[in-house]
């Protein structure tokens, strides 16, 4: 599909579109590009391969400008990531995609945006804010789940479910390399190294280079929380688990005295006065109540229980 910037996008036949004043937007497949490409007299030869689209990056040329655009998962809000490449000289804009991925950005900005100072910069800027303008909301969300499962480990550790977390963490890593990939792509526009671009223009490229920037801080900050959030689960863990040290020691300094007696007791020798007496057995019996009642207390004075 074929698109001239005007005060909006207005569609156009290919013939249109080549010689019109005004910049253009060509949306095509694979295929087309190799059948079309010598139309767009942009002295190149792109090749384009879709399966091998992995970043987010922009080459300078000799009068051209090329490169891939690469959408993780989180940013697209989709089962799988969408990549498509693109050439753009000061005339306009060809985006190669084999999906319609590419096709609906460019309607959206068809049917929503507005200009009074049309431009390729302008219609540039648009299309990479459409890229990222879902992302604010994502964070937010993300911090809200970080939210409620730290609740979770200072409620309950054990049945925190951590694996989210671990998997907040890789969506961030995912994120961050994708904010920096679009601020390279950012950075590579404003040096407007081949003059494509009106230097009062260049200003929507720093704008967008701003807000990917705060993205990037965002994605930092979230990925920092999920590793705070997995050194509170492991202290709550350790203190549950001192506890559980705790008493048992307890127990166990409690029944230390009493296996004495019952050891020494145990040792049956012939001349002990209290195997035959009447009350050695009470006595045993109090003065294994009085350790334990007196441990109890010396621990609870100590605050050790």
């Amino acid at each position: 599909m074929f698109f001239l910037i005007k005060n909006q996008l207005e569609e156009c036949s290919a013939e249109q579109c080549h010689d019109a004043a005004s910049p253009f937007v060509a949306v095509l497949t694979p295929s087309q590009w190799t059948q079309q490409s010598e139309n767009f007299d942009m002295g190149i030869d792109f090749d384009i391969n879709s399966e091998e689209i992995f970043t987010t990056k922009a080459e300078v040329n000799y009068d051209s400008l090329t490169g891939t655009f690469y959408i993780p998962t989180q940013s697209s809000r989709s089962s799988s990531p969408h990549g498509f490449s693109f050439v753009l000289d000061e005339t306009g804009i060809v985006f190669i995609d084999e999906s319609d991925t590419a096709l609906t950005i460019v309607k959206r900005i068809q049917n929503y945006k507005r200009w009074k100072k049309p431009c390729l910069e302008r219609f540039l800027y648009d299309f990479l804010e459409l890229i990222i303008h879902n992302d604010l909301r994502i964070m937010q969300k993300y911090e809200l789940e970080l939210d409620s499962l730290e609740k979770e480990i200072m409620s309950n550790a054990e049945t925190a479910h951590m694996e989210r977390n671990n998997e907040i963490r890789g969506d961030m890593r995912d994120l961050r390399i994708h904010y920096e990939q679009l601020l390279d792509f950012g950075q590579e526009l404003e040096e407007n190294e081949n003059g494509f671009f009106k230097e009062e223009n260049l200003r929507y490229f720093h704008m967008f280079s701003s807000r990917v920037d705060r993205l990037y801080d965002s994605a930092t900050h979230l990925r920092d929380y999920t590793i705070q959030l997995n050194d509170l689960y492991q202290s709550q863990l350790d203190v549950r688990q001192n506890r559980i040290m705790t008493v048992l020691t307890v127990v166990t300094t409690i029944f230390m005295p009493l296996t004495l007696i019952v050891g020494w007791y145990g040792m049956n020798f012939k001349y002990m006065p209290e195997l035959e007496s009447r009350i050695g057995y009470p006595v045993v019996i109090i003065l294994s109540i009085l350790i334990v009642v007196g441990s109890l207390t010396f621990f609870k004075i100590k605050k050790i229980l």
